[in-house]
């Protein structure tokens, strides 16, 4: 993984992020996926009180440097993941384009105990968009055996 595809980076790839760009890399285009990101943004535009910090440029490229230096071939770093003695659940979205699904696979792959779950018309805002299986999913996986 080398960086995000470039639709991703022209919707959220600049200082200031508009409604359509967080849409457009958060979400789906499904009629349904759209409506829980709208839903989404109303929430976390109209909050006046108690709210984060706000992200600064340069944490966002930050954070970007980080996803570049984790997607370049490292099989070393790889084959550390086999030393993971914990369960791992790993979600993701069925279309994100941030993070690949196929890359969740990858991972659980590597990882002797793991679990994976994508969560269907959602990208990389899965964890909006059905935060409630979501909750129940990670309350089961804590409490399974």
């Amino acid at each position: 993984m080398h960086g995000w595809a470039p639709d991703v980076i022209g919707a959220i790839g600049e200082p200031t992020t508009d409604a359509e760009g967080m849409l457009h890399a958060f979400f789906t285009k499904s009629p349904a996926s759209r409506a829980v990101g709208e839903q989404f943004l109303g929430r976390i535009f109209t909050r006046t009180e108690g709210r984060d910090e706000e992200t600064t440029w340069q944490t966002r490229n930050a954070q970007y440097d980080a996803v570049l230096k984790w997607g370049t071939p490292n099989f070393g770093m790889l084959q550390r993941l086999a030393a993971i003695q914990q369960p791992v659940f790993i979600a993701n979205g069925d279309d994100d384009r941030m993070i690949l699904p196929w890359y969740s696979h990858l991972t659980a792959s590597l990882i002797p105990d793991a679990f994976v779950k994508l969560y269907p018309d959602s990208a990389h805002g899965f964890l909006y968009q059905h935060a409630h299986e979501f909750g129940a999913d990670v309350h089961d996986f804590r409490d399974s055996p």
